[in-house]
């Protein structure tokens, strides 16, 4: 195992997703157990994605103990950008790039959480976005206590973030008047103890939480729990894809690994974190806003 920036490793896959009209479409070009595969790539990322990609890459090596995959993760780096240049193989991210292939290997839920002592137990998407904008202020315009809303948001380059603006249409119109959250504990932190504030956060760290008594409650939304079964058939409308970013004619080793992710030996290592997507062949993505400088997905 090597360490680059704050972490590296070593690994391999295949099967190329194209991006087009916000839908997926798998085409699997190497089986992930052909032959007896050698080299090494580059996976890098800088999102909350790390422990699923280091354990995907484990798997993997054992599988081909000839090849090797650095895993290359810190905040500071630009995972697309290295695919673009070619220092880097793999990008893990939740944004489709029109000059990459984009392969989904799973969903990340996004819980709405309040503290346990708030009486609602349900909201409508159209209810979370009007409070996370700041157009309801108080519970008590939700039937909840005479209390002031107290947000709890993550920062806006966080992965999180931008998945739950899109999947709420409120794509850079959180209200400022806000707590910032650095991390799904610091939020579980912050909801727990404060009985008035909402947050979001990753739907498995939440459920965890919530199941091991911490004081706080997931919400149900648009009268849908949340839940693997849920987020897994696209009825519970918050959630981020998982995306893992290649060149348009990746390498063999590169195809490998990703096939490797997709498959039904890679699926249950990112069940820890995520909802696994199987081998589906299509999926629709909720729109995430790209960078400033970088074109839309068309739709």
């Amino acid at each position: 195992m090597m360490i680059r920036a704050q972490s590296a490793l070593r690994r391999s896959a295949g099967i190329a997703l194209l991006a087009a009209g916000g839908v997926l479409a798998s085409s699997l070009v190497v089986p992930f157990d052909a032959g007896a595969l050698t080299g090494r790539i580059v996976v890098a990322g800088s999102g909350p994605e790390q422990p699923i990609i280091q354990d995907l890459a484990r798997a993997f090596e054992k599988l081909h103990p000839g090849a090797a995959i650095d895993i290359e993760w810190d905040k500071t780096v630009r995972a697309v950008e290295l695919v673009k240049t070619g220092e880097a193989q793999v990008a893990v991210t939740d944004r489709p790039e029109p000059a990459l292939d984009s392969s989904l290997i799973a969903w990340d839920g996004i819980a709405v959480v309040v503290n346990f002592a708030n009486p609602l137990g349900e909201l409508t998407s159209d209810q979370v976005g009007r409070l996370f904008t700041g157009r309801l202020t108080r519970w008590s315009e939700l039937d909840g206590a005479d209390k002031p809303v107290e947000l709890v948001v993550r920062t806006a380059k966080d992965n999180l973030t931008a998945g739950y603006e899109a999947s709420l249409g409120i794509a850079g119109k959180l209200a400022e008047a806000a707590t910032v959250a650095k991390s799904d504990q610091q939020t579980l932190r912050l909801v727990s103890g404060r009985d008035a504030a909402i947050s979001y956060m990753s739907l498995g760290v939440a459920l965890r939480a919530q199941e091991d008594g911490v004081p706080i409650r997931v919400l149900t939304i648009d009268h849908v729990e949340p839940g693997e079964p849920t987020v897994a058939s696209g009825r519970y409308p918050l959630k981020r894809p998982v995306l893992l970013l290649t060149a348009l004619r990746p390498d063999p080793l590169t195809v490998s690994f990703i096939s490797f992710a997709r498959s039904a030996a890679g699926q249950p290592l990112v069940r820890p974190l995520y909802t696994p997507v199987g081998s589906s062949s299509a999926l629709t993505l909720p729109l995430v806003p790209s960078s400033p400088d970088t074109p839309r997905p068309a739709t």
